[in-house]
């Protein structure tokens, strides 16, 4: 899958979430984390996408719920996990959305996560940039055109 060029300022508003048919990876103490070539990607004016991964290509038993809750105005309630590592606990590496709203039914227990708190995370192989700041976890590659939304100062835009 060939990604071609995308300004993150051409994606929608409100938010939509798509089949992403390409490989993503995460990977964290040496081992593979999660893998897949079934994910999805949510897509928001400024913002660089977020991919969810199925729960059958997450290795799960890495993985324990947080207390942690957050709320999105377009997908609804995320609850988050901790990530057991080699090097001790990751708090809230990542989130899912166990009942999300209608548009976003297909994420439903998918697992979205940090790029900023695992060791590496890819997109067809690219090693990606973790967006900025501690409450978006969007995935930047090359073939983004920002600037992206999280930085500090940035978050009325």
């Amino acid at each position: 899958m060939t990604m071609q060029t995308e300004n993150v300022w051409d994606y929608p508003r409100p938010a939509i979430c798509e089949p992403f048919s390409g490989n993503l990876r995460i990977v964290h103490g040496g081992r593979v984390l999660a893998e897949t070539t079934r994910g999805f990607r949510t897509l928001e004016t400024s913002h660089p996408p977020t991919y969810y991964f199925p729960p059958d290509a997450v290795d799960l038993s890495r993985l324990h719920n947080s207390e942690h809750r957050t709320f999105c105005e377009w997908k609804g309630a995320a609850s988050y996990f901790d990530l057991e590592g080699a090097s001790g606990p990751v708090a809230n590496v990542g989130w899912t959305y166990r009942r999300p709203s209608q548009l976003f039914e297909p994420i439903t227990d998918y697992l979205s996560f940090y790029a900023s708190r695992v060791d590496a995370c890819f997109v067809e192989g690219e090693q990606v940039q973790a967006q900025a700041g501690d409450f978006y976890g969007g995935w930047i590659t090359s073939n983004l055109v920002g600037p992206f939304k999280g930085a500090p100062g940035s978050r009325g835009w």
